[in-house]
């Protein structure tokens, strides 16, 4: 199945787009192949608002935040997760307004990617919420309403934000519109990706926001699709290991034939990410722990 991806936006960095009756965007200028565009950060309600992933450290963009909120009184900040194209700011917008960050602190079992090809933005270490929504919570304002919604997969301390009064669902980088998500052990787990995804499709929502692209709207058949290709990727290594038992290393060439050479690393890191998931199954089995240069077999 074809994931149809949604990939215009139409926007000017540093400035404030009202988007739906209570929400507003201001795209921070950081684009690059982990961020698309740049990083969409919304301002949720008016008078008394909540921004939700303000994003990197950049000063141009807390003084664009800062311009689109002015005469407001910014009284939450909510995070979806610890990467640096998400969090980073919540620090300075905390100190230039005062408002209280929200979101979930990270178990500490990440770790960089140090394969060839970088798969993420990097991490946030320093990220801490002063209060912590890991099993969920809501925070609300004058007219709005948000319901933080435990995600994990892309990262264990992965959020979503439901806006009741718009049936709105904030997804950070657990539903994109234009990619799929990138799903790298020791932090990132398709296990509980897949079931995340089933989460955010079981609520029905309108709208989904990402933080980097543009909405998607067509929410049920988005999902349906995004994870109908996780599973035929993991069915492409089940047909791969059919056919005799291999490691990543050597499954990599033979499914990701028709991509650049210099792309494996990454397509290797999310292929162990699917293996694990296998495992979990009790699909693939493998007599060492899981790891690019384990051998893998069909169980049973």
């Amino acid at each position: 199945m074809a994931i149809p991806y949604v990939r215009e936006i139409e926007f000017e960095y540093g400035a404030c787009d009202q988007v739906s009756p209570l929400i507003r965007r201001v795209v921070a200028d950081n684009p690059g192949p982990f961020t698309y565009k740049g990083t969409g950060t919304y301002i949720v309600g008016k008078g008394e608002v909540c921004v939700i992933d303000p994003g990197p450290d950049l000063p141009e963009h807390l003084a664009s935040i800062l311009r689109a909120v002015e005469g407001e009184r910014v009284t939450h900040i909510a995070i979806t997760h610890h990467h640096s194209d998400h969090s980073p700011l919540a620090g300075p917008l905390k100190a230039a307004t005062g408002a209280v960050i929200y979101g979930c602190a990270v178990a500490g079992h990440e770790a960089e990617d140090t394969g060839e090809v970088k798969m993420e933005a990097g991490h946030d270490h320093g990220f801490a919420p002063d209060i912590s929504l890991c099993g969920g919570g809501e925070i609300s304002g004058p007219g709005w309403t948000l319901e933080a919604i435990p995600t994990p997969g892309h990262t264990s301390n992965h959020l979503c934000y439901a806006l009741k009064e718009e049936n709105a669902c904030f997804t950070g980088d657990h539903i994109m519109g234009w990619s799929t998500t990138v799903i790298t052990p020791p932090d990132g787990d398709m296990t509980a990706y897949l079931e995340s995804l089933a989460r955010i499709r079981a609520r029905n929502f309108t709208t989904l926001w990402p933080t980097h692209g543009p909405p998607i709207l067509k929410v049920a058949p988005f999902i349906d699709a995004y994870a109908a290709h996780r599973r035929e990727r993991m069915d492409q290594i089940l047909l791969a290991l059919s056919q005799g038992p291999a490691t990543i290393g050597e499954l990599t060439p033979r499914l990701y034939a028709d991509v650049d050479a210099r792309l494996w690393p990454a397509a290797a890191r999310s292929m162990l990410a699917a293996i694990i998931h296998l495992e979990h199954q009790g699909e693939v089995e493998t007599n060492g722990p899981p790891g690019p240069d384990t051998v893998y077999r069909l169980a049973g």
